[in-house]
């Protein structure tokens, strides 16, 4: 009979580099915990697993929904489940903006980051508070439409409803994992297996990536199992990953991903080499080349290698262009004032869904902008809750190059802040998706902002005549190529009209949940004439497009890629479905081997 002793090493060892990488983790809070289970003190068993339903949404970056109903909107994932297990297309669920590819393919689409690392796919993103904070066990998506969207689950160790905010806010990832194409659109429980955490959580954030979905994917409701206390070993993992064992587990490189670029970032004192290797006999502009295909982070850890690199790796040069939305969970005051020196001749800078819950602020935002906003030509500040009216003026004042603004889903700033973007008059890009510029404020944009060519009003509720908004945009903006007028509840064929005569380079128009359009003005017949560049035209949701409209179309919109006129139904009028695909035809006569995206419903 062999001897075993082999064996009992072998598992010994195993079971000590168990113990030893939940060391490098354990907290006080986790050593009481065992004394507990040891003691046998508590009244009810730590284990007793709590299930809870969303109870709040928090913020979110976009949703096909109106801002004054429920239909469509994020605010549909707080509760139980109104839908699931049927599927299929519900106005009781929660819906992002968009899907697909078709965004990225239209005439306003802007050019991607260079940097972003290749494990950051998000393209939207949900809040989502729950009633008590728990050690989170699993986490169900209640998916009822095209599934596959969720890309990112994380639980942040904040409590929304704690009347003392915390010295620190932490962010860990539970689940990630590359978009991948779901096989139908039939509902689902999504319930990906998560990590463990050290703290309890009552408030997970799901971001998404549409790309591969051929339609709106669509969510009912989330579900949260947790304990109270933290589990000392988890019994419901049926493989242990060796992975895990080792040092640099992913947990601990996204944890340092920025975290630990904020002493990176300041070190100055390196080790002495006598030489450093190959690299001295490179040319400088090579070194750059080579450099500029690296992240951030890893920027900042060849810093600390040797002198040579430390002087490449500060060089503003490699930071023309910066993306730090991948890291938005790390980025706080500290890092912006480390990134100052670096960044002076930085041009695009993107900080949108940073500074959250008090990590920037006002103050060493605009720090940061004085020292290195001077050459700026792009600022994408999307979901940026801190801004406020100060920041704008800040902005305007230091960045006097300033090409493209990104505000989309900043709805914390206050209505009478936007008039400070008027001084702005370079401006050529502006997006106001989803924030409350009133009208005064964007009357005075448009009249001194003449060079706008990109401009997105989409969900703008604090807007009272769009019409005037139109014929001032039609007297001042000759250059605008792509319009967003996604669901503005008063706009009429007269404000169509001027807006048509004075903008005739438009090649992108978003009229989509526009009620207040009717076929039987004309408008439409009168955009299809005045418009021949239109690529792109929305007009979801507008039952009174008609037979003549889509025939318009296909004689003067030749350059027409993509027509939503989602909501129209077949049975309406088939005409307009044969001229849809005479309209195909000719496009693709027109561009061989490139198809155009019609959507109809």
């Amino acid at each position: 009979m062999p001897p075993v002793f082999p064996m009992l090493t072998v598992l010994s060892m195993f079971y000590y580099m168990c113990l030893r990488r939940r060391a490098r983790t354990a907290t006080r809070g986790e050593m009481n915990s065992r004394r507990a289970i040891e003691s046998n003190t508590r009244a009810l068993p730590i284990n007793v697993e709590i299930v809870q339903y969303a109870k709040e949404v928090l913020d979110f970056s976009s949703h096909y929904g109106s801002e004054n109903s429920m239909s469509y909107t994020m605010w549909n994932l707080a509760g139980i489940p109104n839908v699931y297990p049927s599927s299929g297309d519900f106005t009781q669920t929660a819906v992002f903006r968009t899907y697909g590819t078709w965004w990225d393919r239209c005439p306003s689409a802007r050019l991607p980051f260079k940097r972003t690392p290749s494990t950051f796919c998000s393209q939207d993103y949900v809040e989502l508070a729950f009633e008590e904070p728990v050690y989170p066990t699993a986490v169900h998506i209640l998916e009822t439409y095209h599934p596959g969207a969720v890309v990112r689950i994380l639980a942040c160790s904040a409590n929304p409803y704690s009347q003392n905010p915390p010295a620190e806010v932490r962010w860990e990832i539970l689940w990630s994992e590359a978009p991948s194409k779901v096989n139908g659109p039939q509902a689902r429980q999504f319930t990906p297996c998560i990590k463990q955490i050290n703290f309890p959580t009552n408030l997970i954030r799901l971001e998404v990536n549409s790309s591969l979905l051929d339609y709106y994917t669509e969510l009912d409701a989330v579900v949260l199992h947790g304990v109270k206390e933290r589990p000392v070993l988890s019994l419901k993992t049926s493989m242990i990953d060796m992975n895990d064992i080792d040092e640099d587990e992913d947990e601990e490189k996204f944890a340092c991903g920025m975290d630990a670029l904020n002493k990176q970032f300041s070190i100055v004192t390196l080790r002495e080499w006598p030489t450093n290797g190959y690299f001295d006999k490179l040319p400088y502009e090579l070194i750059q080349l080579i450099l500029s295909h690296l992240t951030v982070p890893d920027l900042c850890r060849l810093a600390q290698t040797c002198k040579l690199l430390y002087q490449h790796c500060c060089d503003p040069l490699q930071y023309i262009h910066l993306s730090l939305q991948p890291y938005w969970a790390r980025i706080n005051d500290t890092s912006l004032e480390h990134l100052q020196s670096r960044c002076t001749l930085i041009q695009w800078l993107n900080l949108s869904w940073t500074g959250n819950r008090g990590a920037i602020s006002v103050s060493g935002f605009s720090r940061f902008l004085k020292v290195c906003g001077s050459e700026l030509v792009r600022l994408e500040l999307s979901c940026g809750h801190f801004l406020n009216e100060t920041c704008l003026e800040v902005i305007t004042e230091m960045c006097p190059n300033l090409q493209e603004l990104n505000l989309s889903s900043c709805d914390k700033i206050p209505p009478q802040a936007f008039n400070h973007i008027a001084k702005v008059g370079s401006l050529k890009r502006l997006i106001l998706y989803r924030t409350k510029v009133e009208q005064t404020a964007l009357l005075s944009i448009l009249n001194f902002c003449s060079e706008l060519q990109h401009l997105s009003l989409g969900s703008c509720v604090m807007i009272e005549d769009y019409d005037l908004i139109a014929s001032m945009m039609g007297a001042k903006c000759k250059k605008l190529r792509s319009l967003d007028l996604w669901r503005c509840k008063n706009i009429t064929e007269s404000g169509i009209a001027e807006l048509a005569s004075g903008c005739q380079l438009l090649e992108e128009l978003d009229l989509g949940w526009c009620p207040t359009l009717q076929s039987s003005t004309g408008c439409f017949t009168n955009l299809a004439r005045k418009l021949p560049n239109l690529q792109k035209l929305f007009l979801t949701a507008n039952r009174s497009v008609c037979d003549t409209d889509i025939e318009e179309l296909a004689a003067n919109c030749t350059h027409l890629r993509q027509l939503d006129i989602l909501g129209k139904r077949r049975g309406e009028c088939w005409l307009c479905f044969m001229d849809l695909k005479s309209l195909s035809a000719k496009m693709e006569s027109l561009v061989p081997n490139c198809l155009p995206d019609i959507f109809v419903k």
